[in-house]
């Protein structure tokens, strides 16, 4: 029924012929349960995705703010707790997935030539992936997560050269302070999810071009 129902609302809209070479895709016949984690873990990202606006409409990036913001969505607002554990959850498993998606792309030889470039992509993808759990710590503003926040500055400061600078840029000084939860903010919820959506068009269209490894 829901398939019909597709059908009927691309023919509508002529979704099938304007854009039927993006719509459609056929999957070759070996492709197996481990081709599968990539698109687990793009679908875990729109859950992420989804659940990040409806909480920014509740969240107050202040130091007198956020926390109180934390403690209204959990115990006031409908389904609030659901909505912070979902997006919690999915951040733990969007790791698992592109860790395990990542592992198949490199003992298949996946990244080979011609897809240096989309291995590169998607290893910038990880570190992003990681950069948004590293900024994502910090918002509920307590006791755990500014230490855990500490702690990381402190290990990006012992990178060479530029640790200390970059490590002063991320905490907006020497400390972690409500600047650092402002700066963090704006890293979790505008300027990396901006990132990750190019570099995932770019991911997709160079999968559409290059089509899927056949592996080993």
């Amino acid at each position: 029924m829901i398939s019909r129902w597709i059908d009927s609302f691309a023919r509508r809209f002529r979704l099938d012929t304007v854009h039927g070479r993006v719509l459609r895709k056929p999957v070759p016949p070996w492709v197996g349960y481990s081709y599968c984690f990539g698109g687990v873990t793009f679908s875990l990202f729109l859950v992420l995705l989804a659940t990040g606006v409806i909480l920014t409409f509740h969240y107050v990036p202040t130091e007198e703010g956020s926390y109180r913001s934390i403690l209204r969505l959990t115990d006031e607002v409908r389904l609030g707790a659901l909505l912070r554990g979902m997006h919690a959850w999915a951040g733990d498993l969007i790791v698992v997935t592109l860790v395990i998606h990542m592992a198949r792309v490199f003992f298949t030889g996946a990244f080979k030539h011609p897809r240096e470039l989309n291995w590169i992509v998607g290893v910038s993808l990880f570190a992003l992936t990681l950069a948004f759990g590293f900024t994502g710590t910090l918002l509920p503003w307590d006791r755990r997560a500014y230490w855990a926040t500490v702690v990381g500055t402190n290990m990006v400061e012992t990178l060479p050269l530029l640790g200390t600078p970059l490590a002063d840029l991320l905490r907006g000084g020497r400390t972690v302070t409500g600047d650092t939860l402002l700066r963090f903010y704006a890293l979790h919820v505008f300027l990396l999810p901006l990132t990750a959506l190019g570099l995932l068009w770019a991911h997709f269209h160079m999968i559409r071009r290059q089509g899927i490894s056949g592996g080993l």
